[in-house]
Formats: structure tokens, C-alpha cells, sequence
């Protein structure tokens, strides 16, 4: 038999399956920022906007913030990529591959990229000059946490949710070995004596 979980605030630390993951962000203040950025988006006034979510980590912060865009008025089309970094051995740099492509003509009309982390920026710049190339009218990026690192690309998100800290977080769509996805806030993973050896996929 499960045991419900309540919603934590700002700051707690939960334990979940031998992790300990202090809440930065909670369930209220994502849905909030949401809302706000769906308004943001709104005021740009896009033509013929197609939301293009970039898998996985970004799905659950895509659908709320389509849902928001419809309270606000903004109708748009949606479709999907899947891109993959691989760097050579244990360096930061790599070549980025297109796992799933969008199948939608984008040729005159507005894009938004939708991403979970803005880290590195190498996947969403090679995204963004992809369907600049097939004759996107504009290229945007909304980001749900823009990470506080270097950058290896030249990239800036038009609209984030967050600024967050060089940490690493899980929750609402971001993962540790595809766990924690489910959790409706986003959390610090804090170290943890007995490791389970978890890592981010």
C-alpha cells in the first residue's frame, strides 16, 4: 500500500528511496512562474506559434505551460525533439544528434524551444540555429531553470522561470537515473553518505 506524500514547502528536505532532496522550488511557486511566463510569451505577440518541447526533462514544465498559455488567450501547435550531447571520453564537449525530429514545416512562422536547464547551452543553441536554417520567422527559448554556469555556446533564454545554482536538482521532469520525474517541486539532491550511485540521464 502506497502513503500519500503532501506537498512541501520552500526549503524542507524530504527522503525519498535513500535520498535526501531539499525543496527549492515548490509546487505553488512553479505553478505561479508558470503563469507568468505563459503571460511573457503572450506579450511577444508570436505568429503562428508552434511550441517545440525538447525530451525528456521538459515535459511536464511543456504541458503546464501550454495549459497556461491557453488561460491566457495564446493558442498555439505543438510537436517534439529528442536531442542527445556526446562528448569524447569524460570532456564537457560534444557533438549534439537529433533523436526525434519535429515534423512541421516552421518556414515563416514563430518557434518557441522549450527546455528544462539551461546548463552548457549547447543543445538548445544547435536547436535554435536548426530551425533558424529552415525559415523560422523567430526562434525563442523558454527555460524552466537557467543554471549559473559557463556557457560552451552562445545561447540566452528569452524567458526562464528561475536562476538556479551550479546543484543538482530533480522534480517536475528532471531526473536522477529516470527517478524523481514525478516530484511536483524541484529539489537539491544533497550528498548522501551511502550513494547510491545514481546519475542524471
Amino acid at each position: 500500500m502506497t502513503t500519500p506524500h503532501a506537498s512541501p514547502a520552500r526549503g524542507e528536505i524530504v527522503r525519498l528511496d535513500g535520498e535526501r532532496i531539499r525543496v527549492i522550488h515548490d509546487e505553488r511557486t512553479i505553478a505561479e512562474r508558470v503563469l507568468e511566463l505563459a503571460r511573457a510569451v503572450a506579450a511577444s505577440e508570436p505568429v503562428n506559434l508552434l511550441v517545440v518541447p525538447v525530451l525528456k526533462g521538459s515535459f511536464i514544465f511543456a504541458a503546464d505551460l501550454l495549459r497556461a498559455f491557453y488561460r491566457v488567450g495564446l493558442l498555439t501547435e505543438v510537436d517534439f525533439m529528442i536531442l542527445a550531447s556526446y562528448g569524447a571520453g569524460t570532456t564537457s564537449s560534444g557533438t549534439v544528434n537529433v533523436l526525434r525530429d519535429i515534423e512541421t514545416d516552421v518556414a515563416g512562422r514563430d518557434v518557441l524551444l522549450v527546455e528544462d536547464i539551461l546548463e552548457t547551452g549547447r543543445t538548445l543553441a544547435a536547436a535554435r540555429d536548426l530551425l533558424r536554417e529552415r525559415g523560422a520567422r523567430r526562434v525563442m527559448t523558454a527555460v524552466l531553470l537557467d543554471k549559473q554556469v559557463e556557457r560552451a555556446a552562445d545561447v540566452a533564454a528569452d524567458f526562464a522561470g528561475f536562476t538556479c545554482p551550479d546543484v543538482f536538482v530533480v522534480g517536475y521532469g528532471m531526473d536522477k537515473a529516470h527517478a524523481y520525474r514525478e516530484l511536483p517541486f524541484i529539489g537539491e539532491v544533497l550528498p548522501n553518505d551511502d550513494d547510491s550511485g545514481r546519475t542524471e540521464s
